[in-house]
Parts: C-alpha cells; structure tokens; sequence
C-alpha cells in the first residue's frame, strides 16, 4: 500500500488548521508535487486508490491517478474533526493550553467539540485494514494500492503498523 498525503494548499502555506472546512483545494505548488509524483510511480501497477473525501485529496487522487485507476471515496480516512481548533492559525493554537497534548502525548488528546486522536486512528487503521483485504482477494497477494489522505491520519496508520503510541 502506497500512503499518499494530498498536495500543499492555500492553508498549509498560511498556518491554518484546515481539518474539515470545504472548498481547500491544492495550490500551484501543491498541483506541481502531486504531478511530479504521478511521473514517479507511472511505473507502478497501482490496482486501486482510496482517497478521503475532502477536495484536496480528491484533486491530489485526481492528478496522481487521474482515470486509469479505479477510485474509492472512503469518510473513514477524512482528516481528524479538529472541532472549536478548525480553521484557527497554528500560531494561535500553539498558545493553547492543549497544544502540549497535541505535541507530547497526542493520543490522550480530544479536540474541544471534537474528535480525539485515537478514535481518528482506530477509524483510519480499521479502514485500511477493511480496503486491504479486500483488494488483497479481489486482487491477490501482490496487489498494490493507494490510500490518499492527510497528516495526522497516516502518522496514525503508520504509527500502527509499527507499534508504536501516536506521534505528533
């Protein structure tokens, strides 16, 4: 499985905490990685993508694979429902008292109004482990496929795979 974080956006360059919020899509910047990467992996006999439902991940899912591979909108690798945190600068949010939380333990954390770490974990890992295997018996054992989605959620798949708490 190939772990793939959308492009740079208007948001990410600014200091914004995107989470959920509608209509961020990829910068130029952000479109130029995400064409680069797909002349890097042409190659590769990527079966199927996943991709989080949000427009930059879909516009990233778009421009890596663009039709040739099937895609698959899954909410359950959507970004983690920053709640009241959502949409606020990092630079504000680095003043709350949470933000150490988020920083040194960020498994303990649940995000005012929102949701807390681990459960964006354990919704992001049973997704992944749902989609492998069952492209793993469409497909077989060998098969290779695509999860598009964002930071925290494949720090947190990755932090999975490999036993280890989540990291910030």
């Amino acid at each position: 499985m190939l772990l793939i974080r959308h492009g740079r956006t208007p948001a990410n360059v600014d200091g914004i905490l995107a989470g959920r919020l509608p209509e961020i899509y990829l910068d130029q910047v952000g479109q130029e990685s995400a064409q680069t990467l797909a002349k890097r992996i042409a190659t590769v006999p990527v079966c199927h993508v996943v991709t989080s439902p949000l427009e930059r991940t879909v516009q990233t899912t778009e421009l890596v694979f663009g039709t040739e591979v099937p895609i698959s909108h899954e909410h359950r690798l959507i970004e983690c429902d920053y709640g009241q945190w959502q949409g606020k600068s990092l630079k504000d949010l680095a003043l709350d008292k949470l933000w150490s939380v988020v920083q040194n333990t960020p498994d303990e954390m649940v995000f005012p109004d929102g949701e807390s770490m681990a459960a964006m974990a354990e919704r992001a890992v049973s997704a992944i482990r749902e989609w492998d295997e069952t492209l793993t018996q469409e497909h077989g054992d060998k098969a290779i496929w695509a999860a598009v989605s964002h930071g925290d959620v494949i720090k947190a798949i990755i932090a999975q795979a490999l036993g280890l708490p989540l990291l910030s």
